[in-house]
């Protein structure tokens, strides 16, 4: 039991300092597409935030391409969350540390803060833990109390390792095609109701999904 948590220590210690370049080596070198990516150029040049949202198993490339010191991120508390939280600083990100398990409600509070304060906001919003797939109330939350847009972001690699976890995390091969489709701004009213918002996260599941399978189109 000792040698098996060294081991995991030691790969986390190695990784404090190997994912930074790896990762950024590897997103650099990927062959991208994106698609709908008007909308954000839009928003971009009328300096106006926005809550975007991708899926937990694809997070590596949108973290990469979205790094801004204007651009905050929500990352779990856990150890896995210390080696994501030190590679989001290090492209920029402004890091927030909580999770639905630990740390939420805090963390949702800070996160609707950096809304209101011109800040955009970065989720995963099946993350830390899942479900798979499944789209959790906060980047709706956050929208709905500080009247940013969210953008869905589903990303696709043609050659990619597949890593058998929950999340399905994809890894995707140096120089290979990917698409990333962003979706129409989700804009969501103060005044909704619980089941209106219950509603709109809803939506922004099955659009997730939609833009997730149109990505992955090679």
């Amino acid at each position: 039991m000792k040698l098996k948590k060294s081991r995991q220590d030691t790969l986390r210690f190695l990784g404090h300092f190997l994912s930074y370049s790896v990762f950024t080596f590897l997103c650099k070198s990927l062959k991208i597409e994106k698609v709908n990516v008007d909308i954000l150029k839009k928003l971009k040049s009328e300096s106006k935030p926005y809550v975007i949202a991708f899926w937990h198993g694809t997070m590596l490339l949108p973290w990469f391409l979205h790094g801004n010191p204007d651009v905050a991120a929500l990352t779990s508390k856990s150890k896995d969350g210390d080696l994501l939280a030190k590679l989001l600083k290090k492209w920029k990100y402004k890091v927030v540390r909580g999770s639905s398990s630990s740390g939420g409600e805090t963390a949702l509070g800070v996160m609707v803060d950096y809304a209101k304060n011109n800040f955009s906001i970065a989720i995963t919003p099946d993350g830390p833990r899942g479900p798979h797939h499944k789209f959790k109330a906060g980047a709706v939350v956050t929208a709905k109390k500080s009247g940013l847009p969210i953008i869905l972001a589903g990303v696709g690699h043609k050659k990619k390792k597949i890593l058998n976890n929950w999340d399905e995390f994809e890894i995707p091969y140096f120089f290979t095609k990917t698409n990333v489709v962003y979706s129409d701004p989700v804009y969501v009213s103060a005044n909704l109701s619980y089941d209106e918002t219950s509603e709109i996260i809803s939506f922004c599941e099955k659009e997730l999904n939609r833009l997730q399978k149109e990505a992955q189109k090679f």
